[in-house]
């Protein structure tokens, strides 16, 4: 039998329910849950085959409060924080099936959860290229993805994630006349070097989408192509950068907008503007007409277009943290190109050209560099590199 907690003034408690002092309720849950202050006289057991949170709120708890919580379902369980509240672990606060643990209060918003097993939870999986690394102490498999394969999933659980779209492609420049310049293309979205990002997957077979870069065009009058999104199944994705603009005579263009903008070559167009803050930055802006602005990078804004010389490209991101080994940048915006001073490459990106086609992307992600004609000569963009999935599971 299940004692009756909580005790009231006045009871009397039987012989049998004293010796079943540990034998807590149940409170049995099968979706979304927020902690109440009764929970910590029960266990709280997930039950679903998707995913859930169980939410711990301010002020409902006071320390010294315990709440005993396990999933017994497939589906994952996060532990979540509530506004102004903390939960500090020295485990993992996503609970994959039958893992669980206690929370114990040691104020109204601050806790501790002390997971007892099967919290960690990751999985293990094939696919694109497997490598055996160390982070921080911790042994991973990392599997990176170059081009579009299948993720074979053979045990559920946990997989930490990293996400690169592919770069924005540079726009042309036209015979008609010399001095002109195309903007740099926005580099790819990296998601996310900010914090680890895990997800739980279940044992299947996910297609790994790997975003191409955009073209650098060579057609008068045409802003470079916008790099396309790298994604796994439908789980989760970051977007391409943006296509930097054209530079003509008549014909000054505009930026797009993509994870990273792309570059504008003209005062009066817009420059490309990011999509998701998290997960890149702005192209720079022109003050005049014989410059042009590099594309947004993954890790910042894009250069601005100044007097005859061209803005520099936005900088990359170091994933050094998430893929161990060297210095490694991805995500860059290329730089635009100008009448006499070209604009740089920022960190993992390429360099504008002053009289010549773009420069293309090297480095995952990085966006096609601006192309420049000192003489009555067309020039084609700088196509933007294709990005890259990386997965990793410990060992």
């Amino acid at each position: 039998m299940a004692t009756p907690f909580p005790f009231v003034s006045g009871a009397v408690l039987t012989a049998a329910q004293l010796n079943d002092i540990q034998n807590l309720p149940i409170n049995d849950v099968t979706a979304n849950y927020v902690l109440v202050n009764n929970d910590r006289y029960k266990r709280v057991i997930m039950n679903n085959a998707g995913s859930t949170t169980i939410t711990v709120n301010n002020i409902i708890f006071v320390a010294g409060d315990v709440i005993q919580i396990s999933n017994k379902g497939a589906g994952s369980t996060v532990i979540t924080a509530g506004a102004g509240v903390t939960v500090n672990t020295a485990g993992s606060l996503t609970l994959a099936q039958y893992g669980g643990g206690y929370l114990l209060a040691l104020s109204a918003s601050t806790f501790t959860f002390f997971n007892l097993g099967a919290g960690t939870g990751y999985g293990t999986a094939t696919g694109g290229s497997s490598s055996s690394i160390t982070v921080g102490g911790v042994n991973y498999t990392l599997l990176t993805f170059t081009s579009d394969q299948n993720l074979v999933v053979s045990k559920a659980g946990l997989f930490d994630v990293l996400l690169i779209g592919g770069g924005g492609g540079s726009g042309s420049t036209e015979a008609a006349g010399g001095n002109l310049c195309s903007g740099g293309g926005g580099g790819g979205g990296v998601l996310d070097m900010s914090s680890t990002t895990t997800i739980y997957l279940t044992a299947a077979t996910y297609a790994v989408d790997v975003g191409a870069g955009g073209a650098g065009t060579g057609v008068v009058s045409t802003t470079g192509g916008i790099g396309l999104q790298s994604a796994i199944g439908d789980i989760i994705s970051v977007s391409g950068g943006g296509g930097g603009a054209c530079g003509d005579n008549n014909n000054r263009g505009q930026g797009l907008s993509g994870s990273s903008g792309g570059g504008t070559t003209s005062s009066v167009k817009a420059r490309g503007l990011t999509v998701q803050s998290s997960v890149g930055n702005d192209a720079g802006t022109c003050t005049v007409t014989t410059a042009s602005s590099g594309g947004g990078g993954a890790g910042g804004v894009g250069g601005n277009g100044t007097a005859n010389t061209g803005g520099a490209g936005g900088n990359g991101i170091d994933i050094s943290g998430f893929i161990g080994g060297a210095t490694y940048y991805a995500g860059a915006g290329g730089a635009g190109s100008g009448l006499v001073t070209v604009g740089a490459a920022g960190n993992g990106g390429v360099a504008g050209v002053l009289n010549g086609n773009g420069n293309n992307g090297v480095n995952y992600g990085a966006g096609g560099g601006g192309a420049g004609s000192t003489t009555a000569v067309a020039r084609t963009g700088g196509s933007g590199a294709a990005g890259a999935v990386y997965v990793r599971f410990k060992v």
